[in-house]
């Protein structure tokens, strides 16, 4: 039986400086304890967003040891709660590339988990253009769920949210965790209606924690941060600009609506 939970979305517009973006870091998780959150998710690449690939590549971490894992694992015991680092930069099997990691921490800082993205964003349109697989590793297609006292936690990073059976091989899930830095052009046709879908689908809560507002960089996110419950809807959102949302996930809420509309049950294939 699991037990009621507060969770929290932390948005960021980070820039390609690391510090200032982890002081942000220490700020948002520091609010989000505040307001009683059990399980705080910070956004996709939260300690920088470079305005070039080799920025990026230039402050990869090797697993287990960097100060950005330092600092998660620390927040996350200093306020005694669980803790998704978003994404850091993680080093790849190609010397070239990255992995683009998503590391879960416990109460006492532990690591407890990590996902490597599967999933690689490709897109153009007119000026703009994106193809992570040029510098990024694809992590193994080895969906990551862990277990909390509120609940089985299934993760994913942005792109991610466009394959659902990505989620589905995870279930029965109480909880999916989307950070994420969605493009402004996508996230405004697609962003909103794939959460709401995912959450539905699967009757489960669903948090996205996204980058949200104009970089340093000149690149635009998305943001739109979003907490959904299993029946699709939106319990808490913030547009663009820094802060943080909350929600309580309730795990009556998911066993009325697994009762009342068994999906899951009914599936074929």
């Amino acid at each position: 039986m699991i037990a009621p939970g507060r969770i929290a979305a932390l948005q960021m517009i980070s820039t390609p400086d690391v510090t200032p973006n982890l002081d942000t870091g220490v700020r948002l998780i520091a609010e989000a304890a505040a307001q009683g959150a059990q399980l705080a998710v910070l956004p996709e690449y939260f300690p920088i967003i470079g305005g070039s690939d080799a920025e990026r590549l230039a402050v990869r971490e090797t697993a287990g040891c960097g100060p950005i894992q330092d600092f998660l694992a620390a927040a996350a015991q200093r306020h005694g709660l669980w803790l998704i680092g978003g994404s850091i930069p993680l080093m790849a099997d190609d010397p070239a590339k990255l992995r683009n990691s998503c590391l879960v921490y416990d109460p006492a800082g532990r690591q407890v988990a990590r996902y490597d993205k599967i999933h690689l964003f490709g897109f153009t349109k007119g000026a703009e253009h994106y193809d992570e697989a040029a510098t990024i590793e694809a992590g193994p297609p080895q969906p990551v769920a862990f277990d909390t006292p509120f609940g089985r936690i299934g993760l994913g990073i942005c792109y991610d949210l466009r394959f659902p059976e990505l989620f589905r091989a995870l279930g029965p899930l109480d909880l999916i965790v989307l950070p994420a830095a969605f493009t402004d052009t996508t996230g405004q046709a697609h962003w909103e209606i794939l959460l709401r879908a995912r959450a539905i689908e699967n009757q489960c809560y669903l948090l996205a924690s996204a980058q949200g507002g104009l970089h340093p960089t000149g690149r635009m996110t998305h943001g739109n941060s979003l907490i959904v419950d299993p029946w699709g809807m939106l319990l808490a959102r913030l547009d663009k600009g820094e802060g943080v949302i909350v929600a309580d996930l309730d795990p009556d809420c998911i066993a009325t609506v697994r009762a009342s509309l068994p999906a899951l049950q009914h599936r074929r294939l």
